[in-house]
């Protein structure tokens, strides 16, 4: 979801038709279906290998972001889409996170099935307003998610940061789970690219071990960056 601070919603510089062509590849290409399949299988490997050097899943978490990640809300982008102003406007978020029919991402149901087999404990954590958590509660229980308990659904108020370290404070992180990179660490919270970037590359050895990203073309502050076309000498 599209949330810099709160009560802002970022306002994105593309074009209506790059809009469309972002919700597009989110909903209809076969490609990111199978991006998702692809993050949630590295996913279960890594979360089995550290469950087993751990000796079993007690006091190992997972902390996953919810949109994006969990759920898919391209419906909401498609509908927005063809209403100026209706996707920068958080009346059209708070609304859907209450009466919306998001679906599970594919793999998601599997995975977060065999955490909770393992016994290893699940946080939901998630910039989605507070002041809707009941609703969202039910969306994921509605899902058939397990340990979707309000102790460990987190959602807006403190930064992702704060709420890490919340759950750190018992248990060990094992794996997390998102689409944007703040979902992984603070420092990129608030980030200029250029620093995004260079960040990435201070934590490469973390992506595709602990920090699992999935893909989302239809939103994130590159989207204000200028493209670089080649230039014939």
């Amino acid at each position: 979801m599209l949330r810099a601070t709160k009560g802002q919603i970022m306002q994105p510089t593309r074009t209506p038709h790059d809009h469309a062509i972002a919700v597009r590849y989110q909903q209809a290409s076969a490609e990111v279906r199978a991006l998702q399949r692809q993050c949630y299988a590295l996913a279960t490997l890594r979360l089995r290998a550290a469950v087993d050097q751990a000796g079993g899943g007690a006091g190992l978490a997972v902390l996953s972001d919810i949109d994006e990640t969990i759920l898919d809300n391209s419906a909401v982008m498609a509908a927005a889409m063809h209403n100026e102003g209706m996707f920068q406007n958080i009346d059209t978020w708070l609304l859907w996170e209450r009466e919306g029919n998001p679906h599970l991402i594919p793999g998601a149901a599997e995975f977060f099935a065999l955490a909770d087999s393992l016994g290893v404990t699940i946080f939901y954590v998630s910039d989605r307003f507070e002041e809707n958590k009941l609703a969202t509660i039910a969306t994921l229980s509605r899902l058939g998610l397990p340990q979707v308990r309000a102790e460990q659904v987190l959602l807006f108020g403190p930064p992702k940061a704060a709420r890490r370290a919340q759950v750190e404070d018992g248990h060990r992180i094992v794996l997390q789970l998102g689409d944007t990179l703040h979902d992984f660490h603070g420092a990129f919270a608030g980030a200029a690219l250029e620093d995004q970037h260079r960040l990435t590359e201070d934590h490469a050895d973390r992506f595709g071990q602990d920090w699992i990203v999935f893909p989302n073309a239809a939103h994130g502050t590159w989207m204000e960056a200028e493209l670089r076309p080649w230039q014939r000498d």
